[in-house]
């Protein structure tokens, strides 16, 4: 059978409750508007901007999710006795700026007024399916609208559990007043006070400090035999009232069983240095360097007061043509000499004196080569070693 009421998002709608969803915001809608369309039992049409003839529009009285499907929204109205005298054949939905969100078609169903001998409470409600029902909120004048005997139930009802709750929650609670302070084991902030006990009191009762000091007073004065040992530290000490400031000066001018501390004590990095019969070589730092086939040594040296690396690179490289700066083959260090290169010998490796010529290098630079030699050619160069001295 063939739906004959639904409702439907119009093409504003359906544009705005995108634009929610995709911008996080929210589509307030606010309003239901009721009418007749003229008399015939309208299709609902997406391209509508307002109702056919509209013959009401007044606030929402609820706007909530449907707790059995999820993507439902459920928009209610209710019309009061004292107003009609039409029929009811088209529902609209507005958002909070006028739009026409939504649009449905309903039963025919005539809402009389009371002047004509009849009325009667009419709830209108429109189930809407959207995708994002976390994109629609609701805006509602409590003033203004009315509330169901359901919508007043079920607000009683969870008024009812939270209060429940609340008690439950309070009674459960170690500390539910925390203004007052506990009978067990309480924990006291600020200056509480008490009562002193009198003097000589050895009940449960609070000991205030008033009591301690009187307490102790009364010991000192009342048994001094039993101090004696107060009065011998004291005169052994020569009753000095400075004793602790005595015992430190007194260990400040202790020395260790040697004179290194001393001779250390007050000198700086020059001094310790002298003293350590180090030279200015201690502040150059570390040796650094790579032990393989092509590889380096770094050595940190101090010339003159600067410090300046002395690098020793080395490797196995190719040797070509000599027709030419062009025919030497090139040749790459390990790494690029931080200033340049001042030295570099060469000598063939795995060949006869005869079969790798005479090797020599051009066009020296931080970073490379150029390898000649006298027998070979740029297309068939020769291996040789060399040894580069740069810093």
């Amino acid at each position: 059978m063939t739906v004959k009421y639904y409702a439907i998002l119009t093409n504003q709608g359906a544009a705005r409750l995108a634009n929610a969803t995709m911008l996080g915001s929210k589509l307030n809608l606010t309003q239901m508007a009721v009418g007749d369309a003229n008399g015939v039992l309208p299709t609902p049409d997406p391209a509508q901007t307002k109702l056919i003839n509209q013959k009401r529009i007044a606030p929402l009285n609820l706007l909530s999710v449907d707790p059995n499907n999820q993507s439902q929204i459920i928009a209610e109205q209710i019309i009061p006795e004292n107003e009609g005298g039409f029929w009811i054949r088209e529902i609209g939905l507005y958002d909070d700026e006028g739009v026409l969100i939504a649009v449905a078609n309903c039963p025919e169903t005539y809402k009389p007024q009371l002047q004509e001998g009849s009325g009667r409470t009419q709830t209108i409600r429109m189930i809407l399916v959207v995708t994002n029902t976390e994109a629609i909120t609701l805006k509602i004048d409590p003033s203004v609208v009315l509330a169901t005997r359901k919508y007043v139930d079920d607000e009683v009802l969870e008024l009812r559990l939270y209060v429940d709750d609340q008690m439950r929650n309070h009674i459960a609670a170690q500390d539910p007043h925390t203004q007052y302070a506990q009978k067990h084991n309480p924990t006291f902030t600020g200056e509480p006070k008490a009562p002193t006990p009198a003097a000589g009191n050895n009940t449960t009762r609070i000991a205030t400090t008033a009591f301690v000091q009187a307490a102790i007073t009364a010991l000192i004065n009342g048994a001094p035999d039993t101090l004696d040992t107060l009065k011998e530290i004291a005169a052994a000490i020569n009753n000095d009232p400075k004793f602790s400031t005595t015992i430190n000066n007194a260990l400040s001018g202790k020395q260790p069983l040697d004179e290194t501390l001393t001779h250390l004590s007050g000198k700086d990095v020059a001094g310790l240095l002298a003293y350590l019969g180090l030279g200015e070589l201690a502040l150059a730092g570390a040796t650094t360097g790579a032990m393989l086939v092509n590889g380096y040594v770094a050595i940190p040296l101090i010339i003159s007061g600067v410090r300046r690396p002395l690098i020793i690179q080395w490797g196995v490289g190719q040797f070509g043509g000599s027709l030419g700066d062009d025919a030497g083959y090139l040749n790459n260090f390990p790494f690029a000499f931080p200033s340049a290169c001042y030295v570099m010998v060469a000598s063939h490796v795995g060949h006869t004196p005869s079969g790798a010529g005479i090797l020599s290098a051009s066009a020296i630079t931080k970073s490379g080569f150029r390898g000649f030699s006298s027998v070979a050619t740029a297309a068939n160069p020769v291996s040789g070693c060399y040894v580069a001295i740069g810093g």
